[in-house]
């Protein structure tokens, strides 16, 4: 099927998962994971109507940059591990970075940022299911309470909420806790009031567990192989 034909598919079930808690499709952002997809796939999905997209690593996207500075009105955002030493390179390219893990790289995008006169939106990325093998940085940590304290000192930084990739199963259902865990930890934070720390972002769900995230509370799914098809590696 094409594109457009996919992402219909993609938003009617958003619909149908919204209308199963009571929520409205329109407060849920639908972002295009465009990773290891050429610039034609890009201008295929922005012609479908898709202005939110997101790429895993820094060199790839700049890669393609070139081929898509004719799409206008369009965020891009950083949702792949970022290493510290590329924050210069990210915060020039994206619109946002949704995958900050630790107070030296929000320090390092916020140097950045402010080189460029920039205000950058981020999201601080939890470990939801305590994997070694990913990042994130776990709920309830010194970690991400430094992080807290040091944000507003990081001023070219705007801290929009929270992101998560919960631990894979076969069956979506399965990522229902890990949803759940960390939307009680966004309202627990949020109740806070914490100074600099927006928690109107809940980015979780993929292409197959996204309707369970949406169902748990979800704001922004990030969607890639039911739009644009299986990935060639």
């Amino acid at each position: 099927m094409s594109i457009a034909q996919n992402l219909f598919d993609v938003r009617e079930r958003i619909a149908l998962a919204a209308n199963r808690t009571g929520r409205r499709s329109e407060d849920i952002m639908l972002m295009a994971v465009s990773k290891t997809f050429s610039a034609e796939h890009i201008h295929e999905a922005y012609a479908a109507g898709l202005r939110l997209f997101g790429e895993n690593r820094v060199q790839e996207f700049a890669g393609k940059a070139d081929a898509l500075q004719d799409l206008r009105d369009i965020e891009w955002h950083l949702i792949g591990h970022l290493q510290s030493n590329k924050a210069a390179k990210a915060a020039e390219l994206f619109t946002a970075v949704d995958s900050v893990d630790s107070l030296r790289l929000a320090q390092k995008l916020n140097s950045a940022a402010a080189q460029i006169r920039k205000k950058l939106a981020v999201l601080i990325e939890i470990n939801v299911g305590g994997e070694s093998a990913k990042t994130g940085l776990a709920s309830g940590s010194g970690d991400l309470e430094e992080l807290f304290r040091a944000a507003p000192e990081l001023d070219h930084l705007q801290f929009r909420g929270l992101m998560t990739i919960p631990p894979f199963a076969e069956d979506p259902t399965q990522a229902r806790p890990y949803f759940r865990k960390l939307r009680e930890l966004r309202d627990q934070i949020a109740a806070h009031k914490l100074p600099a720390l927006g928690m109107d972002v809940l980015s979780m769900g993929m292409s197959h567990d996204f309707e369970v995230a949406i169902e748990e509370g979800s704001t922004c799914v990030r969607v890639g192989t039911a739009i644009f098809g299986e990935r060639v590696q």
